[in-house]
């Protein structure tokens, strides 16, 4: 499968959300953009299912990171991911302007698609599973102004970030 472009960010499921950006804020990342409470419903393995997240956004370069915590015991790929033992490293995300032309040419190499949502207001999401072993999944994020504005806020902060205020609260 041809994938849009290069890889946007790097997703991490985390079962210690505030610990986790203390580590990445010890390595120099930052600032992180802080959600709590979010709730997000989609199709988790073909079922409807609403999780409530805190996620976190900074860059490092031009690299996004992402860190989610689930805050609910609803079945989904995050809780999947935590309830076999994992914590960390999970999805690597690719951006797509044609949203519906990368999702199909997912499904059409044969990817199953594990999780779905969004909507076209902010943006939709496909995570497949992927077939090399490298990733748990990846993640497609149509790019729309809501998500180009979004991740240009985040990587322009951590341009010249001096390392106050590491961890800001958005919402």
């Amino acid at each position: 499968m041809a994938l849009p472009g290069v890889i946007r960010q790097i997703g991490y499921v985390v079962t210690d959300f505030d610990q986790a950006l203390e580590n990445f804020v010890e390595l120099g990342v930052g600032p992180w953009y802080v959600l709590r409470g979010i709730e997000q419903s989609g199709l988790y393995r073909g079922e409807p299912c609403t999780v409530t997240l805190t996620l976190a956004f900074a860059n490092s370069g031009d690299m996004q990171m992402e860190v989610i915590h689930q805050e609910n015991d609803a079945p989904s790929i995050y809780r999947e991911f935590t309830a076999a033992g994992n914590d960390g490293f999970h999805q690597f995300a690719y951006w797509a302007e044609d949203f519906d032309a990368a999702v199909a040419a997912g499904t059409s190499a044969g990817w199953p698609v594990v999780w779905s949502g969004g909507d076209e207001r902010s943006a939709r999401y496909v995570y497949f599973e992927a077939p090399a072993g490298i990733a748990t999944v990846i993640e497609l994020m149509e790019l729309t102004p809501t998500t180009v504005g979004m991740a240009e806020f985040v990587r322009s902060a951590a341009q010249n970030w001096d390392g106050s205020e590491a961890i800001r609260t958005l919402g």
